[in-house]
């Protein structure tokens, strides 16, 4: 099953939750399905995990990555481009916003209000449910009504990234879906897509799924790792 995502589609979820990492790979999964696509890296929390971060990697694939000014590169303030707001304006094929952690990370959006006034939008709970608070269908529910409080928008579905990084088992991968279907079913959230590390894609009975599989090249990686190279899905 094809991931049938476009427009302005707006990652959020938790700390931690994978946000960055889904963004990316769901930008090149729609890049190589001929979409036109462009990102605004809008996480104005963590200093670390950023889609900045690959900017050059995505560049080479053809997808734009607006951010902040270069002097605010490694700033934790809400300091917007006004690109942003022309991205929402005259959006492409897909544009994604990859926002900040938990409540806090998505103010932002409130600020964006008249831009998105109007407009056909995808808000995404990105879903772990290895990491704290998001390990019971309360947790999630409850971050989700602090995201959209904070927001003032309505999430419209669930992605399901199930993980524990490298130490994630094929059998985990199966726990996670079985808990965001279930999460899907309490919450009346369509569950929009569950991802795959590249590395367990073989060993995966893709059956098992009803939703489509993104599968997940890491780029945000510790210094002594190395990421998987993007480009090398284009060719």
């Amino acid at each position: 099953m094809e991931i049938d995502l476009d427009g302005i589609v707006i990652i959020v979820g938790n700390y931690g939750s994978g946000k960055t990492e889904v963004c990316i790979n769901l930008a090149v999964n729609r890049k190589m399905a001929g979409l036109e696509v462009r990102i605004a890296d809008l996480d104005l929390v963590n200093p670390y995990f950023r889609t900045r971060e690959a900017k050059t990697r995505l560049a080479e694939l053809g997808i734009e990555v607006v951010v902040p000014p270069k002097q605010y590169m490694q700033a934790d303030l809400p300091i917007l481009s006004p690109v942003v707001a022309g991205m929402i304006r005259q959006p492409s094929q897909l544009t994604l916003l990859d926002m900040g952690g938990n409540d806090v990370g998505v103010n932002v959006l409130a600020a964006l209000g008249d831009a998105l006034s109007g407009r056909k939008i995808h808000v995404l709970q990105v879903v772990n449910p290895f990491r704290p608070f998001t390990d019971t269908a309360e947790g999630c529910l409850k971050i989700r009504n602090e995201i959209e409080m904070a927001s003032r928008l309505s999430i419209s579905g669930i992605i399901g990234n199930a993980n524990l990084i490298d130490e994630t088992t094929v059998e985990d991968i199966y726990t996670g879906y079985d808990f965001v279907s279930g999460l899907s079913k309490e919450s009346g959230l369509p569950l929009k897509f569950v991802t795959v590390a590249a590395e367990l894609m073989p060993e995966i009975d893709i059956k098992h799924f009803t939703c489509p599989v993104l599968l997940i090249e890491r780029q945000l990686v510790p210094p002594w790792k190395r990421s998987i190279s993007l480009a090398s899905k284009m060719k």
